[in-house]
């Protein structure tokens, strides 16, 4: 998956991803990128390979997936894509889980219109300008782990 380096050449890419727009490890460039959405724009040419859909459940690490259910697992029966519901839903303010089961309702009832429904709406989100970018909580499951 391409895209635009958005933090230091030292920091961890397998690390949390940022918590604000004061997250010392993104670049100035890269903050403004990502606050646009414009590190993205490079997976056009995922798209035009054949290897990215448009839309569709947004990639991870192959490690995440190592941690799902079977249930979980059943994103992975479509295409990944540049937008879907959780980047139009609620994008950081979201938990993973979360945007798991809104991969999961994709996969079971995405149609021709409603992609194209989701592009629009990202669109409109992009340029609007209001969706949260920054991570507010990864996960309700380690927030469990870590409040024992």
């Amino acid at each position: 998956m391409l895209k635009f380096r958005t933090m230091k050449a030292d920091a961890d890419p397998y690390g949390h991803s940022p918590h604000g727009r004061d997250d010392p490890r993104l670049t100035g460039i890269g903050r403004f990128l990502r606050e646009k959405s414009l590190d993205e724009l490079p997976q056009l040419l995922n798209v035009l390979s054949g290897q990215m859909s448009m839309v569709g459940p947004r990639p991870l690490y192959e490690r995440q997936a190592t941690e799902w259910t079977e249930q979980q697992r059943r994103r992975l029966d479509v295409r990944p894509g540049i937008t879907g519901h959780a980047q139009i839903r609620g994008r950081a303010s979201m938990t993973h889980e979360d945007k798991i089961a809104l991969d999961l309702e994709y996969v079971d009832n995405h149609t021709l219109l409603g992609d194209f429904i989701l592009i629009a709406q990202t669109f409109v989100a992009a340029f609007a300008g209001k969706a949260d970018i920054y991570e507010k909580r990864y996960s309700r499951d380690r927030e469990r782990e870590t409040d024992s």
